[in-house]
């Protein structure tokens, strides 16, 4: 018996002295190139498609495989413009459902006006043919640069959030800087719905408001699954290392 106490106190002391894994949140700031994987993977989408379906097209001296139908090229420059002018202009909460309801009344006005038919009959005219070597070297550009944003320049810098302090972390160079999370102020900017939710799969922008006498405003835009990181950093920072509660402040800017 004797020995079978020891064994338990020798088992309580290791794991008192094994240090315990803090929690934490990461929070990762990306580019606009962030919400431009449309381009590439529908790019290469379509070279599959002229790969499976093309025909070989004599254009001065040289064989190119093209696909026959019109079509992909027009998608692929609506698609290119769509996401240049999502990824610029910024419609936040209320301004993207005037937009989306605009969008509806014109599209019904056109109707009643059968103005339908003239629009549609202009698009036969419209041809746009883009071989298979274009569809290839310019998705994988785009491909290139979005995986370089994403997964290396846009982690660089990051936000790591633990109980009770909130610390800017830089891989190059290893500079840090630390807040008090005490009378934290974080707010989550209102949706934009086409970049947000459509191309962002459901990311968002961050504002944080630090408290005392040097307070801060920090602005962490393109942040990925933003709704879920909020309810982590809501539980986390409420945490005191101290074991004292934390007041924190989360909210929608008006």
């Amino acid at each position: 018996m004797a020995t079978v106490h020891q064994d338990l106190g020798s088992a309580q002391a290791v794991s008192s002295a094994t240090p315990q894994v803090m929690p934490e949140v990461r929070l990762y700031s990306h580019s606009a190139l962030f919400y431009w994987w449309p381009v590439w993977m529908i790019g290469y989408v379509f070279a599959l498609l002229s790969y499976l379906q093309g025909e070989s097209v004599r254009i001065g001296n040289y064989e190119v495989w093209m696909h026959p139908s019109k079509n992909l090229g027009v998608l692929f420059t609506v698609v290119c413009t769509l996401v240049i002018l999502i990824t610029n202009v910024t419609l936040r909460g209320l301004m993207s459902v005037v937009v989306v309801i605009l969008c509806m009344f014109f599209a019904v006005l056109f109707a009643w006006l059968d103005w339908w038919e003239t629009i549609l009959a202009w698009l036969p005219y419209l041809a746009m043919y883009m071989n298979l070597g274009f569809y290839v070297f310019f998705s994988t550009a785009v491909f290139i640069c979005w995986a370089l944003a994403f997964f290396v320049f846009d982690r660089m810098t990051y936000w790591r959030i633990r109980p009770g302090q909130m610390t800017l972390e830089r891989v190059i160079g290893g500079g840090e800087r630390s807040y008090d999370t005490r009378g934290l102020v974080f707010e989550k900017h209102l949706v934009d719905f086409f970049r947000h939710s459509v191309l962002g799969l459901g990311s968002g922008d961050l504002r944080i408001k630090t408290s005392g006498a040097h307070a801060e405003e920090i602005y962490i835009p393109n942040v990925m699954f933003v709704h879920r990181k909020v309810v982590q950093i809501q539980r986390l920072i409420a945490i005191s290392p101290a074991g004292e509660e934390v007041v924190v402040t989360a909210g929608t800017p008006g």
